[in-house]
């Protein structure tokens, strides 16, 4: 079966990276640890809230990459104590979450158990453009610009 894509329309010019970055959420394990919310703390300000309780600073780590935010912990065990009963594992995990264009990361924040990531999303000017109309015959420097470019192979592949 092959998969046929909603980007594959005509009208939806330039979409790639779109559908790439709709792949990638879906095919992202949904996990349920760490628990996290999502707030708005400003009119372009978000911030992402995991419960790391348990957790020091130097066993997160928080990167983006191709807009994708990941969040790891990693503890280990301490072979020092010994346990009479264990109810609280050492235990690692991975959380991400795919940042739209323009997402810039203000700052990650460790306090009483809880990593705060903020996040600031700019204002985006609407910007409109106005294409001036040539009449003639194509120029031929704007042809031959456009075969060079279409002579480039395909950067993705649909299938």
């Amino acid at each position: 079966m092959s998969h046929v894509s909603i980007f594959s329309s005509p009208l939806l010019l330039g979409f790639d990276r779109m559908e790439r970055m709709l792949d990638r959420v879906a095919k992202a394990p949904n996990e349920g640890y760490p628990p996290y919310n999502i707030e708005q703390i400003g009119e372009n300000a978000l911030r992402i809230t995991l419960a790391v309780a348990g957790f020091s600073a130097d066993e997160l780590s928080v990167t983006l990459e191709n807009n994708q935010l990941t969040i790891r912990g990693k503890q280990t065990d301490d072979d020092s104590r010994i346990y009479l009963h264990r109810g609280i594992a050492a235990r690692q995990f991975q959380r991400s979450f795919v940042l739209a264009e323009g997402i810039e990361i203000v700052t990650a924040r460790l306090d009483s158990g809880l990593l705060n990531i903020d996040l600031k999303r700019p204002q985006q000017a609407d910007v409109v453009q106005t294409i001036e109309i040539a009449t003639g015959k194509p120029d031929q420097t704007a042809t031959a610009k456009v075969a060079l470019s279409s002579d480039r192979p395909a950067s993705s592949s649909r299938s």
